[in-house]
Formats: structure tokens, sequence, C-alpha cells
């Protein structure tokens, strides 16, 4: 099955290693160097019109991607468990 996580992106629900909320996790320096570290090499993907409040972090077919998003991370954890 597929989650839709914003504008036009869709991911597959078993790519999915984590949902994160922005809020909760950007005050460590860890998250901010991971976050920073993806989008130096490409693996950020802006799912987002304005500031996003969650990211998702996905692994397919040995690919990783870190998608920002709008969506609370509550409500595409919910998408996920409905699938």
């Amino acid at each position: 099955m597929y989650i839709p996580i914003g504008l036009d992106f869709s991911v597959r629900d078993s790519a999915v290693i984590g949902v994160f909320d922005l809020d909760n996790t950007s005050w460590s320096a860890r998250t901010r160097e991971f976050l920073a570290q993806a989008e130096k090499n490409g693996q950020a993907v802006d799912a987002a019109d304005e500031l996003p409040k969650s990211f998702v972090l996905t692994q397919e077919y040995g690919e990783q991607r870190v998608y920002l998003t709008r969506a609370n991370a509550a409500v595409l954890q919910r998408r996920m468990a409905e699938e």
C-alpha cells in the first residue's frame, strides 16, 4: 500500500523506517546533522509547500530518502495503521 505524505508524493508503507515530528526531533544536533547530510547527498525530498512539520525516513531498493512534509507525524502514523 502507498501512504500519501503531501503534495503529489506517496511512499510505500513497507519502505517506511520511521515518521518523525520536527518540533520534537529538530532540537537534537544529531537530527539536524542527519537532515543536513541527507540534503547534501541529494536524499532529501521536499514534499511540503511551506514549513515542514515532520519527516518520513524510507529505504527502498537500497536507497534511503528523507521526505519533508507538512503533514503532522500523528496523521501519517494513523494513515499507516489504517492501511
